[in-house]
């Protein structure tokens, strides 16, 4: 049986070229928050108990037409992502059990 454990994914890498980081969210405990909305500088944070990624306006600044942009982006990335999940999870609830890999079999 493989069983898929919830896990966050954080790294750095430096070299010539600069600083990279990268964090991988892999679980459903993932808190989505927009935060600011009141003030002049919205920001979407997505976070764990292991990592957080923000994304705000442009050097945190008034918001531009670039920012606007970006999240229409952020919002049709969303869109697609909520779709494919849930085409996916329809698909697994409907497939059947294939002889063997029953779990519960005693």
């Amino acid at each position: 049986m493989n069983e898929y454990r919830p896990y966050t994914h954080a790294s750095a890498s430096i070299d010539e070229n600069g600083t990279r980081l990268s964090v991988s969210f892999n679980t459903p405990d993932v808190s989505v928050k927009v935060l600011g909305a009141q003030r002049e500088r919205p920001f979407l944070s997505l976070s764990t108990a292991e990592a957080w990624v923000s994304i705000s306006t442009t050097g945190g600044g008034p918001v531009t037409e670039r920012d606007v942009t970006l999240a229409r982006e952020i919002f049709n990335a969303a869109a697609r992502y909520l779709a494919d999940c849930e085409r996916l999870h329809a698909a697994q609830a409907i497939t059947p059990a294939l002889p063997g890999l029953d779990e519960n079999a005693a």
